[in-house]
């Protein structure tokens, strides 16, 4: 069994802590909204959603920066935003032989992109009438969103991590 002490400090080790740190705020958010899916599915009241979403404000290391549900998707296209702009470029320049893998990587936040205004969309629907249609489809793009980003960050760390890690500064 090794410690964490008898594994070899790579240059690009300290980027990668940030890049997984965001990653797990990201995933700890994830699991609060798929949490609140259940609530919904349960036909927990409205008010009941709109509290959840408030205590989330107090409570999530996102949204304590003050992010509440909807600014979340907010963050997460400020995140892939920074991604396509600076890290995907860098990638390509440092190893050519990754960009199918950019390429995917891309068309993800593009997907995520469209989830997560559909899912503001919804958000913004539910109110006071208690449409269970809304409800339904609220559900179902949460779900979704949920797949599809927890998959992108699993693939984004496996595929991207290993050429990070070489990285001595920021290629140009």
């Amino acid at each position: 069994m090794t410690r964490d002490s008898d594994v070899e400090e790579l240059p690009g080790d300290p980027l990668v802590r940030e890049f997984l740190w965001v990653h797990s705020m990201v995933r700890h958010d994830l699991q609060a909204v798929r949490d609140l899916v259940d609530a919904i599915n349960a036909g927990v009241a409205t008010e009941a959603v709109q509290d959840t979403i408030r205590s989330l404000q107090t409570l999530s290391p996102l949204w304590q920066l003050r992010v509440n549900c909807l600014r979340y998707r907010r963050f997460v296209h400020a995140h892939h935003g920074l991604e396509d702009v600076q890290l995907f470029p860098a990638l390509r320049r440092s190893d050519p032989s990754l960009g199918p893998t950019v390429d995917r990587l891309e068309a993800d936040h593009r997907a995520v992109s469209d989830l997560l205004d559909d899912v503001e969309s919804l958000a913004v629907q539910l109110g006071p009438r208690d449409d269970e249609g809304v409800r339904a489809q609220l559900v179902n793009a949460l779900e979704k969103l949920s797949d599809v980003l927890l998959a992108h960050l699993d693939f984004e760390e496996g595929s991207i991590i290993p050429t990070m890690r070489r990285w001595t500064h920021w290629p140009t």
